[in-house]
C-alpha cells in the first residue's frame, strides 16, 4: 500500500485509529488539489486568495536580481524539532561530501496504526529519535550506536493505541509527547523517567522547551506549558476544536516571553509564555472552489521566527508573513503547504503541497522565481495492462539550507539538494525508504529518518 498516507488526513479525532488510517491512506493531499493560485504582493499589501485562475510567478521586478544569504555557520546542538525554539536555523555547515556515511534502525517503523512522526533533535553527541511505537532511542551522533532506549506508552491507559508526538531537549532532559497521551521528560544520560504527566487528548506535535517551560499543542488544539523541571502544568490555552489535521508533528515557536502556536483550525496565536495570555490572532485560511481538502486548515508546519516576524503556511493556502508584537500581516501569498517556511537572508523559501520550491522576497512577498520538485519524477501503478493507471507524485519535506544546498527528502526515498539560487537539482542520495521528516543537521552531518525507523547520517 503506497506510503502517501503520512500526508493524509485524520478525519475526526473521535474516530478509532484503525478507520482513522484507512482514510489517511484513500485521501492523499495529491488528490483533489488545484492548481496553486497566486500573485505578488508589494510591501504592506493583502493578496486576495480567491484568485484561482492565477498561478504563482516570478515578479518581473525580480527578474534577474541576486538576492543575499548568510555564510553556513557550524551547528553544536539541534535541540528543538526545528533546530531552535523559534523554530530557525538559517543555514548550516553540514554534509559537504552529500554521502551516506550510516544507517542504523532505531525501532518501529510506520505501520497500521504506528507512525513515524517526531523530527530528530541532537545534542552532547547523541541524536533523540522516537519510533512509530513512542519508544525513544539516543543514538551516538558519530557511530549510530544505540545508548538507550525507554518507552513512554502506558499499557494499562493506552490499550486503545496511538500514535504520533516528538521530542526535544534542555537541561539534561529530553522531552517526550506522544498520542498515548502523555508528555514525559527523560535523563538525557540514562533515559530514566523524571516525570510524566497525563492529558485527556492525544498529542501528535512535538514539543518545544524554552526556559523553564515546555510548550506543546494536543489534538483537541489546547497549547500546555509545562513546568520543565517538574511537569507541573503552568497554564493552559484552547483554541477552536478541529477534527481534520494533517499527519506532521508541529510545534510552537518561542522567542523571549512570547510562544507562537500552531492549530488545526489554521489560526496562528501568539501568547505570554509567562501566563498564556494571548497577544493576537491570525487565522491563515482560505475556501476553495474546487477542492474540500481546502477546507483543512491545519498549520501543519511549525511557525518560524525570524527578524521580529511570524512566518507561517497553511494547508487551507495562506502564506503569511506577520508582525510578532502585534499579527500585523506584512504580506501574504496563496500557498498551500505543510511544511515550515524557511527565512534566510533575502529570501523566505518554502515548498507548496503540489511540489513547487517558491522563493520569496522577505520584505516584500514578491516571487524571484518557482521551481516545479516532481518534474520527471511522476510515476504510474495500478491499472490493468496499462490501463487506468493513477499517477504518483513524491510528497516532500523540507528544505534546509546546509553548505550551500537545500536539501529536501520526500516519499520516493530521496535526499535531494538543490542550488538554492536556482532551484536546479544538483545531487540525489537514495535513502531506501521513503521519508516524511526534514533533516536535522548537527556537527556538521545531516540526520534523516525514514519511514520504516531506520537513521541515516549524512557527511
Amino acid at each position: 500500500m503506497n506510503r502517501v498516507l503520512k500526508v493524509a488526513l485524520i478525519c475526526g479525532v473521535a474516530a478509532t485509529v484503525a478507520s482513522c488510517g484507512t482514510v489517511r491512506r484513500n485521501l492523499p493531499f495529491g488528490l483533489g488539489g488545484e492548481e496553486e493560485a497566486g500573485a505578488t504582493a508589494s510591501a504592506g499589501q493583502r493578496i486576495s486568495v480567491l484568485e484561482f485562475e492565477q498561478t504563482l510567478t516570478p515578479s518581473a521586478a525580480l527578474s534577474g536580481r541576486d538576492f543575499f544569504l548568510p555564510g553556513p555557520q557550524a551547528i553544536t546542538a539541534w535541540t528543538q524539532p526545528g533546530g531552535t525554539s523559534e523554530n530557525l536555523v538559517e543555514h548550516v555547515i553540514a554534509a559537504p561530501n552529500f554521502q551516506i556515511a550510516w544507517k542504523r534502525n532505531i525501532g518501529e517503523g510506520s505501520a497500521h496504526v504506528g507512525n513515524v512522526m517526531a523530527p530528530i533533535v541532537a545534542a552532547d553527541g547523541k541524536i533523540f529519535v522516537l519510533d512509530g511505537e513512542s519508544t525513544v532511542s539516543a543514538v551516538s551522533a558519530d557511530t549510530g550506536e544505540v545508548l538507550w532506549k525507554a518507552n513512554v506508552k502506558n499499557d494499562e491507559r493506552d490499550r486503545n493505541g496511538g500514535f504520533g508526538g516528538g521530542v526535544a531537549v534542555g537541561g539534561g532532559k529530553v522531552f517526550v509527547s506522544s498520542g498515548y497521551r502523555s508528555m514525559s521528560a527523560l535523563d538525557a544520560n540514562t533515559g530514566a523517567v523524571v516525570w510524566t504527566q497525563q492529558v485527556d487528548a492525544p498529542i501528535h506535535g512535538a514539543p518545544t522547551v524554552s526556559g523553564s517551560r515546555v510548550f506543546v499543542v494536543d489534538v483537541d488544539s489546547q497549547l500546555f506549558a509545562f513546568d520543565a523541571a517538574t511537569g507541573a502544568q503552568d497554564w493552559t490555552y484552547r483554541g477552536i476544536a478541529e477534527p481534520a489535521r494533517v499527519m506532521r508533528a508541529s510545534s510552537p515557536a518561542v522567542s523571549g516571553n512570547t510562544v507562537v502556536a500552531p492549530f488545526a483550525s489554521g489560526q496562528l496565536v501568539a501568547l505570554s509564555a509567562l501566563n498564556g495570555q494571548a497577544v493576537w490572532e491570525e487565522t491563515l485560511s482560505r475556501t476553495s472552489r474546487t477542492s474540500a481538502l481546502s477546507e483543512v486548515r491545519d498549520v501543519a508546519g511549525r511557525p518560524v521566527i525570524s527578524r521580529g516576524m511570524v512566518y507561517g503556511v497553511s494547508h487551507s493556502g495562506v502564506l503569511s508573513a506577520l508582525d510578532l508584537r502585534s499579527g500585523q500581516a506584512k504580506w501574504q501569498l496563496p500557498v498551500t503547504g505543510v511544511n515550515a517556511p524557511l527565512p534566510v537572508g533575502d529570501a523566505v523559501f518554502v515548498v507548496s503541497k503540489s511540489g513547487q520550491l517558491i522563493t520569496v522576497n522577505r520584505d516584500t512577498g514578491q516571487i524571484y522565481w518557482t521551481r516545479e520538485l516532481n518534474e520527471g519524477r511522476i510515476r504510474k501503478e495500478g491499472g490493468l495492462f496499462g490501463f487506468f493507471d493513477r499517477e504518483l507524485t513524491p510528497q516532500w519535506s523540507g528544505p534546509l539550507l546546509a553548505s550551500n544546498r537545500l536539501v529536501m527528502v520526500n516519499s520516493f526515498g530521496e535526499a535531494v539538494a538543490f542550488d538554492p539560487k536556482t532551484g536546479v537539482a544538483q545531487t540525489t542520495l537514495k535513502l531506501g525508504a521513503p521519508a516524511y521528516i526534514a533533516p536535522a543537521a548537527y556537527n556538521g552531518a545531516l540526520y534523516v529518518l525514514t519511514d520504516n525507523g531506520q537513521l541515516i547520517c549524512i557527511r
